[in-house]
C-alpha cells in the first residue's frame, strides 16, 4: 500500500482513495470520480507559474513547495488522514498535467513521504 501518482485523464483510474491535488479543477472531469479535492495543498499560482514544469527548476520547486506546505495549519491533519487511508489501501494523487515526471503531484508525494518518515 502506498501513494500512487496518476494522470486524471488516463483511464481506468486505479482503485483507492482518489485525491485531486491540483489547485484548479480539470476540464471534463466529474466530481463523482474524486473522493477529495486537496486544492489547499496545491502549490500557489505564483509558484506553479514560476516552475512551469521546467526540470531545471525541479529541486528548487520542491524546496519552495515544501516551505509553502509547512506554513499550512492543517497540514498535520491532512497527513494523519493520509496515514489512516494508507492503512486501508492505496491513495491515488490525481493531477491533470501532461508532464508525467515534473509536476506538483510527484512533488507532493515526495514531500509527504519525507514528512511521514521523519515523524
Amino acid at each position: 500500500m502506498g501513494i500512487i501518482v496518476w494522470r486524471i485523464y488516463e483511464k481506468p483510474i486505479p482503485e483507492g482513495y482518489r485525491i485531486l491535488v491540483d489547485g484548479l479543477w480539470p476540464r471534463g472531469i466529474e466530481k463523482g470520480n474524486i473522493d477529495y479535492w486537496a486544492k489547499e495543498f496545491a502549490p500557489s499560482a505564483e509558484l506553479r507559474k514560476w516552475f512551469s514544469h521546467d526540470p531545471d527548476k525541479w529541486d528548487i520547486f520542491i524546496r519552495m513547495y515544501r516551505e509553502e506546505l509547512e506554513k499550512k495549519p492543517n497540514l498535520k491533519d491532512f497527513i494523519e488522514i493520509l496515514r489512516e487511508r494508507l492503512g486501508n489501501g492505496e491513495i491515488i494523487f490525481l493531477y491533470a498535467s501532461r508532464e508525467r515526471f515534473f509536476n506538483n503531484a510527484v512533488a507532493l508525494k515526495k514531500i509527504i513521504e519525507e514528512i511521514m518518515l521523519s515523524h
